[in-house]
C-alpha cells in the first residue's frame, strides 16, 4: 500500500506539490498538472524542470492523471486529439518511471438517449488506446467520473468485456454527485458501496474523494469518511481483502480541476491537502491498519 495524491490541488506549481508531499511523509504524487497545464501539455522545457525537481526531492509520479476522455472532451471530436494527447503522454510516462495512467471515455452526449452513446466507437478507441500503451509496459486506469464508462456499475462492467486488459481507478467520492443510469428517469443518485462492491475485482487503484449533497441537492464535498461516499468502508474492504496499490487523494475542497468557481488562496490550499491527507491516515488506523501507516509514513505518524 502506498499514499499519493493530485497534488495540483495543494498548489498549482511543482515546487508546492512537492512541498505538501513531503510534508505528509510520502514519497508519490499522481501528477495530473503543472502551472495549469495538464503534464501531457507543458513544454519540453517545463517538463525537463518538473523532472529535475522530482528527482532532487526523492518524489516520483505513481500514476499520469492526463486528459486523454475526458469531462473537455466529446465522442464526436476526431480521435487524433486523443491520440496525440496518447503519443506525448507514453515517452514522459517512461521517463518518470510511472506505470499508471488515469484516462476516461469521453462525457455521455446529452443530446442521445442512454442506449445510443456511440458506444462502439468509444470502445474502438480505448481498444486502440489499450494496445498504444500496453505495447509500452503501461496500464490504463479507467476513473469513473462523468463519462460513459461510469453510467452505472453495469456500464463499467460492460466496458471492461469490450476492452480487454483495461483496469479500473475508482473514486469514492464520484457516485455521490452521479446519476444511476441503469434506472430509467428520474434516476436516483449512484451508491458508491454499491458501485465498488460490483467492480472490486478489476481494481487496480483508488481516488479517495468523500461528499454529500445538501438540500437543495448540491454536492458539498467533505473530508474523507464524513460524507455519503462510504469511504471507510469500501478502504476497509479493500485492505481487509488484500489491496496493496495506491490510494490518492483529491479532496475537491479548495479547488477543482473543473470548476474555476472553486478556488482559495495559495495556503490555503497547501493545508487543507495536507489535513486531508493526515485525516486519511488516521482513517486508515481507525479501520485497523496503524502498522501499515507507519510504515509509509512514520515522521509524520510521530509527529501527531
Amino acid at each position: 500500500m502506498y499514499l499519493t495524491g493530485f497534488a495540483d490541488e495543494a498548489a498549482a506549481d511543482i515546487d508546492g506539490q512537492i512541498r505538501a508531499t513531503k510534508e505528509l511523509g510520502w514519497s508519490n504524487i499522481e501528477c495530473r498538472s503543472v502551472g495549469g497545464k495538464n503534464l501531457h501539455d507543458i513544454s519540453d522545457a517545463d517538463f525537463d524542470a518538473v523532472c529535475e525537481k522530482l528527482s532532487a526531492a526523492g518524489v516520483r509520479v505513481n500514476c499520469f492523471g492526463s486528459a486523454i476522455g475526458n469531462w473537455a472532451k466529446n465522442i464526436e471530436q476526431p480521435f487524433d486529439i486523443t491520440l496525440a494527447e496518447a503519443n506525448r503522454a507514453i515517452p514522459r510516462m517512461q521517463r518518470l518511471g510511472s506505470k499508471l495512467i488515469r484516462i476516461m471515455s469521453y462525457p455521455i452526449l446529452k443530446d442521445r438517449a442512454p442506449d445510443d452513446q456511440l458506444a462502439a466507437e468509444r470502445y474502438k478507441r480505448l481498444n486502440t488506446l489499450q494496445k498504444m500503451f500496453s505495447d509500452a509496459g503501461l496500464q490504463l486506469v479507467h476513473e469513473n467520473c462523468s463519462n460513459f464508462g461510469a453510467m452505472s456499475w453495469q456500464h463499467s462492467l460492460r466496458m471492461l468485456e469490450n476492452v480487454p486488459g483495461l483496469k479500473l481507478v475508482y473514486d469514492t467520492g464520484n457516485p455521490v454527485d452521479s446519476d444511476d443510469y441503469s434506472f430509467a428517469a428520474p434516476r436516483p443518485k449512484q451508491s458508491s458501496w454499491t458501485f465498488y462492491s460490483n467492480v472490486r475485482a478489476h481494481i487496480a487503484y483508488v481516488h479517495i474523494k468523500d461528499g454529500k449533497l445538501d438540500a437543495q441537492g448540491k454536492i458539498e464535498w467533505t473530508f474523507p469518511g464524513e460524507g455519503s461516499g462510504d469511504v471507510k468502508r469500501i478502504v476497509k474492504d479493500l485492505l481487509d481483502t488484500g489491496y496493496d496499490g495506491g490510494f490518492s487523494m483529491e479532496p475537491h475542497m479548495k479547488v477543482v480541476a473543473h470548476d474555476p468557481s472553486v478556488s482559495a488562496e495559495a495556503e490555503a490550499r497547501i493545508a487543507n491537502y495536507i489535513e486531508y491527507g493526515r485525516r486519511f491516515m488516521r482513517l486508515v488506523e481507525d479501520v485497523g491498519y496503524r502498522g501499515k501507516i507507519a510504515e509509509i509514513a512514520q515522521p509524520v505518524a510521530a509527529k501527531r
